[in-house]
């Protein structure tokens, strides 16, 4: 004879049934789903309740903490958060130059590179003037992003045969692959390129965090700045804002 069972009924007879995977668990009450939750939103809050703080908010914290436990949890996540600056300190000074290489090194030195880090290359021209002007801007982001590989290499020597009408090129590599291009800074400033035009497309890339406090743009990048600094038109500062587009090889 087959005996019906109710397996939500809290009885000693399903509790058997439950343990040799008869029926299913009882499924938790709403208010038990709901004080977990509430556990588990408590914990994220705590967690991450001082993560906007600066380093010195963080110091005065500790100093105002009303008791042992509440002292000794700012002063455990202040650590944290030193540790973790230092170790991006040290990132940021990984490579600070623009590294010259040659054909043969080029899988080792840029493709096979891309795989840990950016590796942003200037297919450059000697005489060519925007070539000059690029490679004064490699300079100065290599040494403002040592964590990102600059290398310069001239066109003809990566690419046999390559136009001297596409240098300066500007490649960005990541994982082998080339993630942005640039034939001639036509797109990016042309003649007048400036720092901005280039940390904007480490941004576009995601090799810069777009909230990075090192960019010109995070301490000038209201619309209205652009008029104190000569940029009268909106067209202007929308190209300052990267409102461009990629453009291949010939």
């Amino acid at each position: 004879m087959q005996v019906e069972v109710n397996p939500n009924e809290d009885t000693e007879w399903n509790d058997i049934l439950r343990a040799h995977g008869i029926i299913p668990e009882r499924p938790p009450s709403p208010s038990q789903v709901i004080d977990e939750a509430i556990d588990r939103a408590r914990e994220y809050q705590e967690q991450h309740r001082l993560s906007d703080k600066s380093d010195s908010e963080l110091s005065a914290l500790e100093d105002e903490a009303n008791n042992s436990s509440e002292d000794e949890f700012i002063a455990a996540y202040r650590r944290k958060r030193l540790q973790e600056l230092a170790q991006l300190q040290v990132q940021r000074q990984k490579f600070g130059r623009v590294f010259p290489v040659s054909k043969p090194e080029y899988q080792k030195e840029v493709t096979e590179a891309s795989t840990e880090c950016f590796v942003v290359v200037h297919l450059s021209l000697q005489q060519n003037l925007q070539s000059k002007l690029l490679g004064g801007l490699f300079l100065r982001a290599s040494e403002k992003f040592g964590e990102i590989k600059f290398v310069d290499i001239p066109g003809s020597r990566a690419i046999e045969g390559y136009p001297d009408r596409n240098c300066p090129t500007l490649l960005v590599y990541k994982d082998t692959d080339v993630k942005k291009q640039y034939v001639t800074l036509r797109l990016i400033g042309g003649d007048s390129m400036r720092m901005e035009d280039l940390e904007r497309v480490l941004v576009d890339v995601g090799a810069v965090k777009e909230n990075d406090s090192r960019l010109i743009e995070n301490k000038r990048w209201k619309k209205g700045d652009y008029d104190d600094n000569g940029y009268d038109s909106d067209d202007e500062v929308d190209r300052r804002k990267g409102n461009d587009h990629d453009d291949d090889f010939d």
